[in-house]
């Protein structure tokens, strides 16, 4: 976001997400549960079309206000508030411990499904209630796992089928370069990571990405990126 549009840095991230997905859907995606996968992925899937179409539609309309600032006019546009907004209540989910707790019934797998795939389609931001929803689904971890790998893939190929209507004029043709980089990072970040890291605790990195988040969407809804 601090170099591309929202709608954009958006898409070219769930680019780079997806392909982890689909070598991780190779190594895992055979353990996911079928019904968990129909009552919960199916649902995502849907509504991650309505979120998609969303962030498309806000991206078009004009700045909500302007104000005077640091010797120049800034402008707040709609998609950028609604980001804003988003990351901020995502990155509070591990910052805050009650949140961290947060469980649902399996009956809620529907509604799970439904608010996972539409702020993945919005925003990107769908790991934390698809967990918080499949954690008491009754899987073994390795279930868990696959199911999870397997319901964030399809989603991402939804999100990114409604965004590639846009893509040409958004400019994504000429990141292709960067799109690949960034996937090949990822896949040797997590390798070394895996090797190299494992004196840093989870809770330290999700305490470090959280604010930095916030931070991010802080100047990113009051218009400063």
């Amino acid at each position: 976001m601090l170099f591309f549009p929202v709608e954009l840095a958006i898409a070219l991230t769930g680019i780079v997400h997806f392909c982890n997905n689909l070598f991780k859907l190779l190594l895992v995606g055979r353990n996911a549960d079928k019904d968990v996968l129909i009552r919960f992925g199916v649902p995502a899937v849907i509504s991650a079309i309505l979120g998609s179409w969303l962030l498309l539609y806000f991206s078009d309309h004009r700045p909500l206000f302007s104000y005077d600032a640091f010797g120049k006019t800034i402008a707040v546009y709609p998609v950028k508030l609604i980001i804003s907004i988003l990351l901020i209540a995502f990155a509070s989910l591990d910052l805050i411990p009650y949140f961290s707790k947060l469980q649902f019934n399996k009956n809620k797998l529907p509604l799970g499904g439904c608010l996972s795939g539409f702020f993945g389609g919005l925003s990107g931001n769908q790991g934390a209630l698809r967990s918080a929803f499949l954690i008491r689904a009754g899987l073994s971890k390795e279930s868990f796992i696959a199911t999870a790998v397997v319901v964030s893939t399809f989603v991402d190929f939804t999100r990114l089928s409604i965004y590639a209507t846009r893509f040409s004029a958004s400019g994504l043709e000429r990141n292709l370069t960067l799109v690949i980089c960034a996937t090949v990072s990822a896949i040797i970040g997590a390798y070394l990571g895996n090797k190299l890291l494992k004196k840093v605790t989870l809770r330290f990195l999700q305490i470090t990405i959280a604010i930095m988040l916030i931070l991010i969407s802080i100047a990113l809804g009051s218009g400063l990126i």
